[in-house]
């Protein structure tokens, strides 16, 4: 029985999820609207019904706080759709923290946390007072409307009428008749068409003219369109458009729906609005409240999977069944006594079989775990609209590549770190629209949002046009905090430089908002992507922008990996990272900067040898024999490792270190490497961002141990 409620609560959380991030897109949708100073009825409807739905699932399974807030946001969205509540500045941010807060109320209670969230009471109060009288609108009374069809239309369809009347709208019937075996798809596509036109208010039967097969409705049009380019928009689909005329002109009325015995006839609902792809605000305090630090992460760990990918799993599990049966009979005939050179054919024929099944069903259940990015990247873009109206900017965010896929686990732990960068791009990056037109910009800041496939690695892209990074203040910052020596400064790169910002407690600004300026978060940024097995880039022009590149890794789950030998020791570099293998030239090697390095292909490539840096062998030790260098490369940085012996690449699932060892440098994991052998799995981005880092500066001793 609890298999059954645990069952029962994970598919609460699924679904709750789920509507949270439809509110956050459509809380986004009506913000757009308001700014274009357009109405959307539909959607605040929209809006309404999903809090319904989440009210229902919180009190069902007991979530007692989600329950009541969204009770209270229902309560406001009814007053918005009748008009008893304006949907301006004030409400709208109401809606917005209201998504967020419910999503770290869901959260919470996954996590079976009752301590107070702080803001939940003073919300809840703001919401109550969020109604306002409603305002007179015009009265329908002025049109030929059978008082029938009043009289059945409910409070939210008498609402809508009144309002497009009184905005001066004309008012149209619609009689079309529909299959009842494909009335939902038909009606959708009429709804879709006269859209456009103006506002459906109500659908009805018409009690006549129908059989078993069909049903005849009368459709309320209100529009300021003329009737005769009605009829050419929604004639193909069958509808005969007829206007309504106002009292006093030609009587032509909706008739009534009553049948003759004066009962209320039976509504045919209008169907559900099929959700939209939408950019997304998240709204919502976001800094750390009452020890409770904001997240993007979502709390459903479920993988929605087309069912072809699962068909095609079955198919390779069925091809599987196949290879197995032919190993049994092989069994039988090796103890039958067959011929063992006939036998070792067959066994080498069922062997790659296996392979390619093999191989098939690992990329089928890699290819299960991926989810589109444009799942964070919704939440992120209500990060931005969130931010940018708590710091005053006008901010207009693009968004590409929402389609590229990664892994579902990276995809969550990839959140946070995304939503930091989003903030300093707001609250750093981007000027106010007066320093914009001062030097000349848009009022409008830009932050571009772009991901991409490069090869099995996905690189996601966040770029503004702000005011850039001022590396006098970024140095001085360092210099302050002793992240860097004051003889170090002349001969550091602009690159290494600009990293400083990923230092623990560097910031260039000298007051602190409510959203960055401590000098935390860029490092936290850091250190989650390295986790990820992924690495952080920047690029940056005083006055221009600033960019972000973060390159990953586009599953966890199972990799290709070189394997190695070192000191005797068995190590698995992963292939993503590496571009090539070759002998290290004898005596090939020159010191530069105090970085040993070699010549490849004319360029200098610096080297490391793992032996000194996992401290395998003395330092200086010199090994007799041939050594290889493995080139690694990950975004802008190129490394060679130099180990003693290549054995091969193959297959392996990265073990994490538990408790003990999760903070050791230099290594992702631990792969079991067959034939009872278990390799360290070398985490080569951190390598990289290590030993291109302005602090990575081994001296002759040796590098620094990783």
């Amino acid at each position: 029985m609890s298999d059954v409620i645990d069952r029962a609560r994970e598919e609460f959380f699924a679904e709750a999820q789920e509507i949270i991030e439809g509110l956050g897109r459509d809380v986004l949708a009506l913000d757009d609207a308001l700014r274009r100073g357009t109405d959307d009825p539909e959607l605040v409807n929209d809006v309404f019904r999903a809090v319904h739905t989440l009210k229902g699932l919180a009190g069902l399974f007991g979530a007692t706080r989600l329950s009541t807030l969204t009770h209270e946001l229902e309560e406001l969205l009814d007053d918005l759709r009748l008009g008893r509540a304006a949907l301006d500045d004030r409400t709208l941010g109401l809606l917005f923290r209201a998504t967020d807060v419910c999503g770290r109320l869901l959260s919470a209670e996954r996590d079976a946390d009752e301590s107070p969230l702080p803001g939940l009471e003073e919300l809840t109060a703001q919401l109550r007072r969020g109604t306002v009288e409603e305002k007179a609108g015009g009265s329908p009374d002025d049109f030929d409307l059978d008082p029938g069809v009043l009289a059945v239309l409910t409070e939210y369809e008498e609402h809508r009428l009144r309002t497009n009347v009184d905005a001066g709208l004309g008012l149209f019937r619609l009689r079309v008749r529909f299959e009842l075996t494909s009335i939902d798809e038909s009606l959708e596509r009429l709804k879709a068409t006269a859209k456009p036109f103006g506002e459906i208010i109500t659908y009805l039967p018409t009690g006549g003219g129908t059989d078993v097969d069909n049903i005849e409705l009368d459709i309320l049009l209100a529009s300021r369109e003329r009737t005769e380019t009605l009829v050419v928009a929604l004639g193909p689909l069958g509808a005969e458009v007829e206007p309504i005329r106002r009292r006093g002109g030609a009587r032509a009325e909706l008739p009534s729906s009553l049948p003759p015995d004066g009962v209320t006839p039976v509504r045919t609902p209008a169907p559900p609005r099929r959700a939209t792809a939408r950019p997304s605000i998240f709204a919502g305090p976001l800094a750390a409240e009452g020890g409770r630090e904001a997240s993007l992460r979502s709390v459903s760990q479920t993988v929605r999977v087309d069912i072809r990918r699962l068909d095609l799993l079955m198919n390779v599990v069925g091809e599987l069944g196949i290879v197995k049966s032919g190993l049994e009979r092989l069994d039988e005939r090796l103890r039958s006594g067959a011929n063992p050179r006939e036998l070792r054919a067959d066994l080498v024929r069922l062997e790659r079989s296996f392979e390619r099944h093999l191989e098939a069903m690992q990329q089928g259940i890699l290819e299960v775990r991926m989810v589109p990015l444009g799942q964070v990247f919704d939440r992120l873009a209500r990060v931005a609209r969130q931010l940018s109206r708590e710091a005053d900017k006008e901010v207009h965010l693009v968004v590409t590549g929402s389609e590229t896929e990664v892994d579902k686990l990276i995809v969550e732990e990839l959140s946070d770190p995304l939503m930091h960068m989003m903030r300093n791009a707001i609250d750093h990056g981007i000027e106010s629209s007066e320093e914009r037109t001062r030097v000349g910009k848009p009022e409008v800041g830009t932050i571009a949002l772009n991901a991409f496939q490069k090869g099995n690695h996905v690189v996601i892209e966040l770029e503004d046009d702000g005011r850039g990074i001022d590396t006098e203040k970024l140095v001085q910052a360092a210099l302050r905090r002793g992240a860097i020596g004051a003889d170090e400064v002349r001969s550091t790169s602009r690159k290494d430089i600009l990293n400083l910002v990923f230092l623990p407690g560097v910031s260039t600004r000298l007051d602190v908002s409510e959203v960055s300026g401590r000098g935390v978060g860029m490092d936290i940024v850091k250190t989650n992507i390295g986790r990820l097995g992924g690495v952080i880039d920047i690029q940056s022009e005083l006055g221009i922008g600033t960019k972000l590149t973060v390159t990953l890794p586009i599953t966890l789950a199972i990799i290709r990996a070189l394997v190695v030998e070192v000191a005797e020791r068995a190590f698995a570099i992963p292939l993503t990272n590496v571009q090539e293998a070759l002998i290290l030239p004898e005596g090939g090697t020159q010191i530069i900067d105090e970085r040993e390095t070699i010549s490849l292909r004319g360029a200098t490539l610096r080297i490391a040898r793992l032996a000194t840096l996992f401290d395998l062998r003395p330092p200086n030790t010199e090994r007799h024999g041939r050594e290889y260098v493995v080139v690694a490369e990950a975004g802008p940085n190129r490394l060679g490792l130099v180990v003693d012996r290549l054995i091969g690449g193959q297959d392996v699932v990265i073990k994490a270190f538990g408790p003990s060892l999760r903070n050791v440098r230099g290594f992702a994991g631990a792969a079991d490497l067959g034939d009872q052998r278990l390799g360290l799995v070398v985490d080569t981005l951190a390598l990289l961002d290590e030993m291109s880092s302005v602090r990575a500066r081994p001296s002759q001793e040796g590098a620094p141990r990783v």
